[in-house]
């Protein structure tokens, strides 16, 4: 009922083949260190605000050199790793891509995948528009992962402010919920710590959110920072690990029968009620 998680923070730019290099060395390190699963933020494979740029560099899920180099690695430790997403190319007709998680089994295989439901449509400031939507697609399929680990739902970063997606999630038996994230640094100052914790409380889950921290530089674009401090929370709400600003792996021990203890404590997820009106 134990297991030790990794959360590797990266600062990725808008080159997939230099960002590989620095997380294929902190998922080892990340093994090195003992964790049995180990989860990879938002955006592992880039992170750029050029629909151009994502077109020349972005692949398919089947070329994606990230993802098989990812799932050799997942192999060769013999690890749970979760790619908290990549970019990729569809065929969709309106050329739009995938904000794509990925979950892999300690064989290298795929497991589940799940792609961002919500998009990250918002103006956080004059200077600060974001319009998600406009190069990727949203999903539609809600995913927990049965595996020898544990249930896992699996979400990405703007979904942690859609509260009724996590209630399903557990309520289909997730034990724990992943958020890998890209986080704003103005909105994860305000927001991130507090979102995550009542995640986990509202449904006696633990989170675990693996995020990009820092300034992340574009060769077509001005760049963005994100929020970092990546966080491990417990069912009860407690933050049990905080990645700070760096680059690098942040590690937890957790124990899967303090899901079960919090849930019993409130079960709140057994109340609902059928509501009328407004």
């Amino acid at each position: 009922m134990t297991m030790r998680v990794g959360l590797v923070q990266l600062t990725v730019n808008d080159d997939p083949a230099s960002n590989l290099v620095h997380t294929v060395a902190l998922v080892r390190d990340a093994a090195a260190g003992g964790a049995d699963f180990v989860l990879t933020p938002e955006c592992s494979n880039c992170l750029s605000s050029s629909r151009d740029h994502q077109r020349s560099v972005f692949q398919t899920e089947a070329e994606d050199p990230t993802l098989a180099a990812l799932r050799a690695e997942a192999a060769q430790a013999h690890i749970w790793l979760l790619i908290g997403s990549l970019g990729l190319k569809t065929g969709d007709a309106d050329g739009r891509f995938a904000n794509r998680s990925f979950l892999i089994a300690p064989d290298g295989s795929i497991c589940a995948t799940y792609d961002k439901i919500h998009m990250f449509d918002v103006n956080v400031s004059d200077t600060e528009v974001y319009r998600e939507s406009a190069g990727y697609r949203p999903g539609s399929q809600a995913v927990v992962a049965k595996t020898p680990l544990a249930r896992i739902g699996m979400t990405v970063c703007y979904d942690v402010r859609f509260a009724h997606l996590y209630r399903r999630l557990a309520q289909t038996g997730a034990q724990i919920l992943t958020v890998p994230a890209a986080f704003n640094h103005i909105t994860g100052a305000a927001h991130w710590e507090v979102l995550l914790r009542a995640r986990a409380i509202e449904t006696g889950c633990f989170v675990l959110a693996p995020a990009q921290t820092g300034f992340h530089p574009e060769t077509a674009g001005k760049g963005r920072r994100t929020h970092g401090h990546s966080l491990v929370i417990s069912p009860w709400g407690e933050v049990l690990a905080d990645g700070g600003t760096l680059p690098g792996v942040t590690f937890a021990d957790i124990d899967l029968a303090e899901v079960a203890k919090a849930r019993a404590r409130i079960p709140s997820l057994d109340h609902d009620r059928q509501i009328v009106g407004p």
